[in-house]
């Protein structure tokens, strides 16, 4: 079974990239590209599409108000260099949010969400291509020296200026990186950015209350722009 994909992109290498990332997968099909919602819209109007990966800021009408415009749309997956964007992504309940620059790793998660709406099993048994190694652990350098840490042994990491620290169930390790690259390369199934110094492990959350998480060693602050995006994914309206 092939599903049909639109790409909307108004920036001509997220486009190139994205259809890289597609024509590396069998079972998609790239039926049409376009840099604008109204091309977008005659496409849809015409043609049976199955998957939209949909750039926010496009010119005339943001990717937003397009998919929100659409009386009955394809299943999205919104790809934007913006971050803030992220609440309005779940809102309008799409698929997943890629923010650019898009890895073909963080890439196949989204794809394997769309698959395990559409058909569970078709999604574990065919394309579950995300690595092992990117779901196990990650490589941060301190003094010359490569660390290997397992994600499940993170609780969370903390932002101090130019260093992080990464506290884990029996250590911390203090390195120089910043919180945001850090980000980029987690799981955003098992961790969540909670506050601009915060990221947290989802399965080590003991509990919450509308200004703090509980993490069992420490409760960390909320912080007040995160707050609707936090207790979206914690699936809890406060």
């Amino acid at each position: 079974m092939n599903f049909k994909c639109l790409i909307v992109d108004d920036a001509p290498l997220a486009l190139e990239v994205i259809q890289t990332h597609l024509k590396k997968l069998d079972m998609f099909e790239i039926v049409a590209s376009c840099n604008n919602a109204i091309e977008a819209f005659n496409i849809l109007s015409s043609t049976h599409i199955d998957l939209i990966f949909l750039d926010i800021e496009l010119p005339g009408i943001k990717g937003t108000d397009f998919l929100g415009s659409l009386a009955m749309p394809p299943k999205v997956i919104f790809t934007t260099a913006y971050r803030e964007y992220a609440l309005e992504g779940y809102e309008l309940n799409v698929v997943d949010y890629l923010l650019k620059p898009i890895t073909f790793e963080r890439f196949i998660k989204a794809v394997n969400k769309f698959l395990q709406i559409k058909n569970p099993t078709l999604s574990e048994n065919s394309t579950n291509l995300s690595s092992k190694k990117e779901n196990n652990f990650i490589y941060v350098n301190k003094n010359k020296k490569v660390y290997k840490i397992r994600l499940d042994d993170i609780i969370y990491i903390e932002s101090q200026k130019d260093y992080i620290c990464i506290f884990l169930e029996n250590d911390e390790l203090v390195v120089k990186h910043t919180i945001s690259t850090i980000e980029k390369e987690l799981p955003e199934n098992d961790f969540l950015r909670i506050h601009r110094s915060f990221i947290i492990s989802l399965k080590h959350i003991k509990g919450f209350t509308a200004n703090t998480i509980d993490l069992g060693l420490k409760e960390i602050p909320i912080g007040r722009n995160f707050h609707k995006l936090v207790f979206s994914r914690l699936q809890y309206k406060m």
